[in-house]
């Protein structure tokens, strides 16, 4: 026992004392990672989802709150590991200290081959279909090449977004952490006007509140699916983490943002939803799949339509630039401990940011990208394996204050064990929904994190034949 947490130690004295990432990020842009993360154009688009299975506007509302909670639960729970634990990789991390190279590994295989990438490519297909609702960019959806295969100009520019955004975060994690707040904050900025523009206006009613949509899947299997969906809007509160051993006073800013980064994007989207309720009956909702966008124009007419679609753009611009700056450092933190390729863990001399790694994973998206129209298949292979290792992570907790009790933990999750317990039995429920909505997929997923195996066999294979020459 002892000797576990005496490695673990030399492991974090090893992290600060040798050439790595520099801490460059404040609480707030720590905070706007968090926020502008999660806030993609899932609000935008999963009310339509909601209402058509839950059926009536108080069980939306009771999903949202649920999903909030339990997003809240999680972060406060990787607040107290990233507090303690405040190093590049995030969740790799404390796997590895937890439960050994195995686990870490087939995590961040995970996410290196599948998660990242696919998120990455699904950002900014979701970008470029948002942009072609303008007329003068009508062109994005035309295609560039019919034989061999299909190409699209969409697919193109998307690329270049992708190539941009890497771009940003190649020049170091101060720029990008400072386009991240400014996009955020922008972001909110809009969501704000659009709440203002919905409630005043002369043809919102009270007693839309009260419909419901008559053809509602309904009952405990409506609102599991109405729930299911609001944890896909509240996705990537976890980002921070990965870029912990680059925030300043990490003990302190990373509690702070991940608690107020949820609660903000939780009040965002309750507001916003009640905004769209206010103006649309649970039926027009239902049958719209833009129904912010439509509630818009009955509001102030066909500009505000127009707004919620930059607000929309602008969103997922934010949340793509958190998705390729933490995920670059999983893969970073995998090599610098050897048991992935060390070229990976190149920092750049004069910039500082993993290289290397940013560029495999902007390479990777790409490929995805090329192939649109199967990037959604893949992320939704993605699923199984972002809860599983979301569940598993959450366990560590309860591993190191057994393990390491008299360990310094500047922040600590209240109601311990409770809540963490809580959030760990919600996402044993969210996986068995998985499993059992989406059986293909979800096998497809745990074969993705299979192949992690023979890949670390072969890594560690190599380790020891360089350590032996």
């Amino acid at each position: 026992m002892h000797s576990i947490e005496r490695d673990a130690r030399s492991r974090d004295e090893n992290a600060e004392s040798t050439h790595t990432l520099p801490r460059v990020l404040g609480p707030w842009q720590a905070t706007a990672i968090v926020a502008g993360t999660i806030i993609g154009s899932g609000i935008f688009l999963v009310p339509q989802e909601m209402t058509r299975a839950a059926g009536s506007s108080s069980l939306v509302y009771l999903a949202w709150i649920a999903a909030g909670i339990l997003s809240l639960f999680g972060a406060m729970t990787y607040a107290e590991l990233a507090a303690m634990r405040p190093f590049a990789g995030g969740e790799y991390v404390y796997l590895r200290d937890a439960y050994g190279e195995l686990p870490s590994f087939l995590y961040m295989w995970t996410w290196f081959s599948l998660a990242k990438p696919a998120s990455i490519a699904s950002s900014a297909i979701g970008l470029v279909r948002v942009l072609g609702i303008f007329s003068p960019l009508i062109w994005l959806g035309q295609p560039l090449l019919l034989h061999p295969f299909r190409l699209e100009w969409g697919q193109i520019v998307g690329i270049g977004v992708v190539w941009l955004i890497t771009g940003l975060n190649y020049l170091g994690l101060r720029r990008a952490g400072e386009f991240q707040l400014v996009f955020t904050l922008l972001k909110v900025a809009l969501i704000a006007a659009i709440v203002f523009f919905c409630f005043h206006s002369s043809l919102g009613h009270r007693e839309n509140f009260a419909t419901i949509f008559p053809g509602a899947t309904g009952g405990v299997a409506g609102f599991t699916v109405a729930m299911i969906a609001a944890l896909w809007a509240y996705d990537g509160w976890n980002d921070l983490n990965m870029v912990a051993g680059e925030i300043k006073r990490p003990g302190r800013s990373i509690p702070l943002a991940l608690v107020a980064g949820v609660c903000l994007v939780a009040l965002l989207y309750m507001l916003t939803n009640a905004a769209t309720g206010y103006l649309l009956p649970a039926t027009a909702i239902a049958n719209s799949p833009r129904p912010t966008a439509d509630a818009m124009l009955l509001a102030v007419g066909a500009w505000g339509a127009g707004l919620v679609s930059i607000g929309m753009a602008i969103s997922i611009l934010a949340s793509l630039n958190g998705t390729v700056l933490s995920g670059a450092r999983i893969p970073f933190a995998a090599a610098r401990d050897g048991i992935f390729f060390r070229s990976m863990a190149h920092i750049h001399p004069k910039f500082e940011s993993p290289s290397v790694s940013l560029g495999v994973q902007a390479a990777m998206s790409t490929v995805l990208l090329l192939l649109v129209g199967r990037f959604q298949a893949l992320f939704e292979l993605a699923l199984l394996g972002e809860w599983l290792f979301y569940m598993l992570t959450a366990t560590t907790v309860f591993v190191f204050r057994r393990r390491e009790p008299a360990r310094e933990r500047p922040y600590r999750v209240p109601w311990y064990p409770a809540l963490p317990a809580v959030f760990v039995a919600a996402a044993v429920l969210v996986i068995g929904y998985i499993l059992r909505s989406n059986l293909k997929n979800s096998i497809g997923g745990l074969l993705v994190i299979a192949l992690g195996l023979p890949m670390y066999v072969w890594m560690r294979y190599r380790r020891q034949n360089n350590a032996a020459s």
